[in-house]
């Protein structure tokens, strides 16, 4: 295989040259990380799971006319993709009550909001990620009005689309976070969904039993984060009903 050049490592993935100019291929690591990199296991197989998932989400927003920068997937950890400058900002959309929304605000986990709730975060590691107002978005020139007013709309036609695929396979979809990213065409710009959409980056639960079928399994210690995204792409069919991708996890010290 020919040596690439890689682009950029973060913490679940790696981006590497792609075969023609304005792509990428993005490669899914077995890592997975909670609280800024303070606990750390690599569960082996994840990386396949979270890139069929992945496509899974991506190609069916693709078909309802939602942009994202995902082209095809060419194996079973890697994906080829467009290549966007992403918006430093976290978009993230509230269904109920959890997480931070819940410490913040004193409301009992799984809250039923009043309507879907969208914030942004400052895509900052060092700074812990720090929740954003529109004013500092537009005072630091991070994102324009009309970018902001086109991430909100993106953000709430994903929230409809996996809302009503989740529901369909008994789960409830209480929030999530996407990237956005611009594409762009001459001095024409436009936005894309972008980075992934996974069991990483969503909380989902049970509609009958209320059991986490998302990171939160590995940040709390509630069992087996492999079981946990096998059942997730086993109810979606992205996985064989018998399939056992993933196994014991790896610890990192």
């Amino acid at each position: 295989m020919a040596r690439r050049k890689k682009v950029y490592e973060g913490k679940a993935k790696i981006l590497y040259e792609g075969p023609e100019p304005g792509t990428l291929v993005q490669y899914f690591k077995d890592d997975t990380i909670a609280f800024n990199s303070q606990k750390h296991e690599v569960i082996e197989g994840k990386g396949v799971l979270n890139n069929r998932l992945s496509e899974f989400f991506m190609d069916g927003l693709n078909g309802i006319g939602v942009p994202t920068h995902f082209i095809r997937r060419l194996n079973m950890r890697e994906q080829l993709i467009r290549a966007v400058e992403i918006i430093p900002l976290e978009v993230v959309v509230r269904n109920r009550a959890a997480g931070s929304l819940a410490k913040r605000l004193g409301l009992e986990e799984g809250t039923v909001l009043p309507r879907p709730i969208v914030e942004f975060y400052l895509k900052d590691d060092a700074l812990g990620n720090p929740m954003v107002t529109e004013e500092h978005i537009a005072a630091f020139g991070w994102a324009g009005q009309q970018d902001l007013d086109d991430m909100v709309a993106l953000a709430l036609r994903c929230n409809d689309f996996l809302g009503g695929v989740f529901m369909g396979v008994g789960i409830r979809l209480v929030d999530f976070r996407i990237e956005i990213g611009r594409i762009w065409d001459g001095d024409y710009q436009r936005l894309v969904v972008a980075d992934e959409i996974s069991p990483d980056n969503c909380r989902l639960w049970d509609i009958k039993t209320g059991e986490k079928l998302d990171k939160d399994v590995f940040r709390q210690d509630l069992g087996s984060l492999a079981d946990a995204y096998s059942e997730l792409a086993r109810r979606l069919g992205v996985l064989p009903k018998m399939s056992t991708p993933i196994t014991k996890p790896t610890l990192i010290n």
